[in-house]
């Protein structure tokens, strides 16, 4: 019994590895985020209606994918663990694919490059996902209660935003301007640079920072089938809440890191990548610094209340967005928006994790994968409302194929409206929905007690097999 206690405990060294595959599982997405529009829309030339025609069908393609991939890793049972041989599996294919994002056939017909766009976005996201929601499902079966995950959390996000660092800056090393054709080449020397740093950062944790408990082992073998499990997840109302939220954080967070290459350029009037990637830097780094204020809210206040008013925040700190037109004034309102994306970090892991404890407690399993899955595809359809956003936005002021020198006091008003009013009003739809979140402060507290009984019980009766 000591021998299983010291193999399962979780350290400080723990978290700091585990640390390392929220650093891999940023740095690659969040890569992905940052440069694939820009890249086929200014680079590649790719019609915008069909970039948007192609995340739309990428995102049917994850309505299968990723629910599917949750319910299968919950109910998965090796002498590995769960969670593990799926880490493995998916982390290599999406090494290869991250350089292959940008090798499209150059000066191939429209039709060709999009067909190519869409097959590879597609072998993407299949085997990340295989290695991102199963990273994920960690975190809540790895820390237990509020306090533990706060403090675990904070660790994690300071990775998130170091590899968010990593994400936006990096590539301007290789590429001096990240809208421009002659730079094509230079993006899948960016990949590979990204490709070196993830697959490092994941032997790290593969070999201190995985670890599944030994009292959930059991928990596959009660795992509901994938089509009960979508059922319970869809009706139970704090999860209901939570996405609808977490759609809309994404929302906002993907439509201004996407923009932001061309923002820099056209609205902001700078020249240069290194700079345009430095103002998001800024955020980040700001972020860090705003973390440990959001640790402490979140125990003072509890999940509900402070991503309500994390979402709140986005109204005052991206206004003025809506405003300024030069590098200096980029980075201060850059630098004050990390508090609102500090938090939205923040409490994304811990506000998911109360729904999966409260679960437990209904239904006598741990379903991290189902969740997580079905919150990968919410997340994903973000992407089909982001698109069809700026292509809409982009149509109506005649930039459906870009064309530089064609910007007008329209085109410049669109990207501002992209990075202003549309995320404004998905952060109100959230903070809306989380005004019905049914977890508060007090009943969180009770789920972590109700929940220290019922590990108690599922450890002694596998110690006892």
């Amino acid at each position: 019994m000591v021998s299983n206690e010291q193999e399962y405990k979780i350290t400080k060294g723990t978290t700091i590895a585990y640390c390392f595959a929220n650093f891999a599982d940023n740095s690659i997405q969040q890569t992905f985020n940052f440069l694939l529009f820009t890249f086929y829309y200014a680079v590649v030339g790719l019609n915008v209606n069909l970039i948007t025609l192609g995340f739309i069908l990428w995102s049917v393609w994850n309505s299968i994918n990723d629910p599917i991939l949750g319910a299968l890793s919950d109910r998965t049972k090796t002498k590995w663990g769960r969670r593990k041989p799926y880490i493995i599996a998916g982390i290599i294919p999406t090494c290869i694919i991250m350089i292959l994002l940008w090798t499209p056939p150059i000066g191939a017909s429209q039709i060709t490059i999009f067909l190519y766009f869409l097959i590879i976005i597609i072998l993407y996201d299949t085997f990340y996902t295989m290695f991102n929601l199963n990273q994920m499902s960690l975190f809540p079966e790895m820390y237990l209660d509020l306090e533990e995950r706060s403090k675990a959390n904070t660790v994690l996000q300071v990775g998130t935003v170091l590899a968010l660092i990593v994400a936006f800056i990096s590539p301007s090393i290789f590429i001096p301007k990240y809208d421009d054709p002659q730079y094509f080449s230079r993006y899948a020397l960016a990949g590979l640079f990204i490709t070196i740093i993830v697959a490092i950062s994941i032997i790290i944790f593969i070999k201190y920072g995985l670890k599944e408990r030994i009292e959930f082992s059991k928990d596959p073998e009660s795992a509901p089938s994938f089509l009960n499990s979508l059922k319970y997840s869809i009706k139970n109302k704090a999860f209901v809440t939570y996405i609808i939220a977490n759609y809309g954080m994404w929302y906002s967070f993907g439509l201004l890191t996407t923009l932001t290459p061309l923002y820099g350029s056209f609205v902001l009037n700078i020249d240069n990548s290194l700079l345009v990637s430095i103002l998001p830097g800024f955020s980040f780094i700001s972020a860090i610094c705003f973390m440990i204020i959001w640790q402490k809210v979140s125990i003072k206040m509890g999940v509900k209340k402070g991503l309500m008013l994390a979402l709140s925040s986005l109204l005052i700190t991206a206004l003025p967005f809506m405003f300024i037109s030069d590098f200096i004034s980029g980075m201060i309102v850059f630098i004050i928006a990390g508090f609102t994306l500090s938090g939205m970090l923040f409490f994304r892991r811990v506000t998911l994790a109360a729904v999966i404890d409260d679960d437990e407690l209904k239904t006598g399993v741990r379903r991290e994968g189902g969740f997580y899955g079905i919150d990968a595809l919410i997340t994903k359809f973000s992407t089909i409302a982001i698109f069809l956003t700026i292509s809409s936005v982009f149509n109506s002021t005649g930039w459906a194929i870009f064309d530089p020198i064609g910007t007008t006091e329209e085109t410049i008003f669109g990207l501002r409206s992209l990075m202003y009013i549309f995320p404004a009003i998905a952060s109100v739809v959230g903070v809306i929905a989380m005004y019905f979140f049914p977890i508060t402060k007090e009943r969180y507290e009770q789920i972590t007690k109700e929940g220290e009984a019922l590990h108690a019980k599922k450890k002694e009766k596998v110690l006892g097999a």
